[in-house]
């Protein structure tokens, strides 16, 4: 069966400069993947235009590529990457500059002109990337396309996939997905790490894609962390809404990924099935949001809550104009008795607010520090006064695959207008991500067999009604077994993130646990969207969602408006959801004693 192996060597603008180096070196290759982009660095990049129109994308990859070309047109490499940002042709043109002859197209049509905004970007599939590679280009960069059509493309291209082998452009949507964020497929920001190689950098993740769909994940040898089931599960469950894994080429069923261990570093992934595209395509909407500051106090030894309680009526009282939005949160991290100053030291963040940036800018942090002689004792913050900083709000919308134009502009300057796919889902069969099993009760999920395959669930379950509401659960038979209090990331394995103003966290059963079928089958009669409110109690106010991917022995929890109005306006200290999987794993449940190993 003929097969391509692709590899990625980027997960956002920031990774690790030397991995184009380490990826082209390390191993064959047929393609190379970089994904540059998220939706706050579009934001970025956006700024970046706005100061010289020359600028717009990921400068780190044209330096890798400067660094690199010679040696991936040597081993016969082709390079993907969605590096251009807001600027694919500034990209491209950077590219052909750096001389040898290497023959550069990029992918445009994304950036949509948007009545007050910073910037709007459509995602766009993987068929104008499969042109580009079909008509001989060696390198690829695009715009704002779906993470995983990086990877999509080059088998679109090599393997003739069409938009009607839906099960195929699944397969490709998982490969791509598991590459997309790279290390994190091999052990990176995942909670079961103390089993890993952590003594040497680690490897970035390669998928070898076969005609037939069936893909293997693994890496280099010699490079550090591991491909195991879970490491790839914990991919494969970060930043989704639910199992219908929507995208312009396909609905991806995640609901359908099965997986197996073949070996050290090698996981097979298999039986993926797809359904027809929605009819529309995801438009990301970056909108002014003013400026905003804030200000950290440092609360030492006794009187914590008093000692704020009087920094605060004191800096509200000083400012003379109130901003629009201001936010007090205090981090208990102090300790009793202390045996370390940091130990006895709370942190308490004042974020403030306002389209005026000098309601936020200096008069707000300058009143701040003004009260250091004349407040609790002890006084002191973590930075000197600063200027406010301009932030953008995040809104989604979603327009016609019909009205988006895709365009892959070819090495020869020739210019390839995409089709959108012609057979696309009924609107109700695949509404936005937002629609899906938000608001009502759903029905129980399905039987989870005690032994043997894990079945594929027939529903999702849901609670979109006030906290402390549920859908009904399924009862198991350790229900009422003997329990131990103990940390809930004793029994599950975690991973969260976010998407826009949404947190989402994959809950899973790991592959090594002895019970893994009964193990689940608990904890998705256990933990739906009620006991999630309790263990995460910012989450109580907020719609929160459950649903069931029982071949990987996982649950996918959405929570609607964790992060407010997206990462660049979010005044969270973890403003993109990363750690929220390991406060959860960090909480204390009943566990049924017989399944903690």
């Amino acid at each position: 069966m003929r097969s391509i192996r692709v590899g990625n060597c980027s997960g956002f603008y920031g990774d690790r400069l030397s991995a184009m180096r380490e990826m082209l070196e390390g191993g064959p290759l047929d393609y190379l993947t970089g994904d540059y982009l998220a939706e706050l660095t579009m934001l970025i990049l956006g700024r970046d235009r706005r100061r010289d129109p020359r600028l717009g994308y990921a400068r780190t990859f044209l330096r890798q590529l400067t660094e690199c070309l010679g040696l991936a047109r040597s081993a016969n490499v082709r390079i993907v990457a969605n590096a251009g940002g807001v600027n694919p042709a500034g990209l491209a043109e950077a590219i052909r500059e750096l001389g040898g002859g290497v023959r550069v197209a990029h992918v445009e049509g994304d950036a949509l002109h948007w009545p007050g905004a910073l910037g709007a970007h459509a995602y766009l599939g993987a068929f104008g990337i499969a042109e580009a590679l079909r008509h001989g280009a060696d390198v690829v960069v695009t715009g704002r396309v779906t993470d995983a059509a990086l990877t999509l493309g080059p088998a679109v291209a090599e393997f003739g996939w069409t938009r009607e082998d839906l099960d195929l452009l699944a397969a490709g949507t998982v490969a791509g997905h598991v590459l997309e964020c790279g290390t994190q497929a091999t052990g990176g920001n995942f909670s079961g790490f103390t089993t890993l190689d952590t003594g040497r950098p680690l490897g970035f993740p390669l998928a070898e894609i076969a005609a037939d769909g069936t893909v293997v994940i693994t890496k280099h040898p010699g490079t550090g962390g591991a491909v195991t089931v879970d490491t790839v599960t914990a991919q494969l469950v970060y930043e989704i809404d639910t199992p219908r894994y929507l995208g312009p080429d396909v609905v991806t069923r995640l609901d359908t990924v099965q997986l197996v261990q073949q070996g050290a570093d090698r996981v097979k992934i298999f039986g993926v099935r797809g359904a027809a595209p929605p009819a529309t395509a995801k438009v990301a909407v970056n909108r002014p949001g003013g400026h905003r500051n804030t200000v950290t106090f440092v609360l030492t030894g006794l009187d914590i809550e008093a000692k704020a309680a009087w920094v605060r009526r004191q800096l509200e009282a000083a400012l003379a104009r109130p901003p629009a939005v201001i936010t007090w949160e205090l981090a208990r991290t102090d300790r009793p008795d202390p045996a370390t100053q940091a130990q006895a030291s709370a942190l308490l963040h004042c974020h403030v607010q306002d389209f005026d940036p000098d309601v936020v800018g200096r008069a707000f942090s300058g009143a701040a520090v003004e009260l250091a002689l004349a407040s609790y004792p002890g006084f002191h913050v973590t930075a000197p006064p600063a200027a406010a900083r301009e932030f953008g709000v995040l809104e989604t919308a979603h327009l016609p695959q019909s009205d988006i134009p895709h365009v892959a502009v070819l090495p020869d300057g020739a210019r390839i207008d995409i089709p959108p796919p012609a057979a696309v889902a009924a609107s109700g069969d695949t509404p936005p991500p937002a629609a899906v099993g938000t608001s009502g009760d759903g029905p129980p999920p399905a039987a989870v067999a005690a032994s043997g395959d894990l079945r594929p669930p027939a529903a999702v379950r849901a609670s979109g009604g006030p906290p402390g509401t549920a859908g009904p659960r399924r009862a198991h038979r350790l229900a009422g077994a003997p329990a131990t209090p103990a940390p809930l990331g004793r029994l599950v394995h975690a991973r969260s993130g976010d998407k826009g103003g949404t947190a989402t966290i994959g809950v899973w059963i790991p592959a090594r646990h002895p019970r893994r079928h009964d193990a689940y089958a608990w904890l998705a009669g256990w933990l739906d969207a009620a006991r999630v409110r309790q263990l995460l109690p910012e989450t109580a106010p907020l719609r929160v969602t459950v649903h069931a991917l029982p071949h990987l022995a996982a649950l996918n929890i959405v929570v609607d408006g964790l992060l407010g109005a997206g990462v660049a306006a979010s005044t969270r200290s973890d403003p993109q959801a990363k750690a929220v999987g390991e406060w959860l794993r960090a909480r204390v449940a009943d566990i049924p004693t017989e399944l903690l190993t």
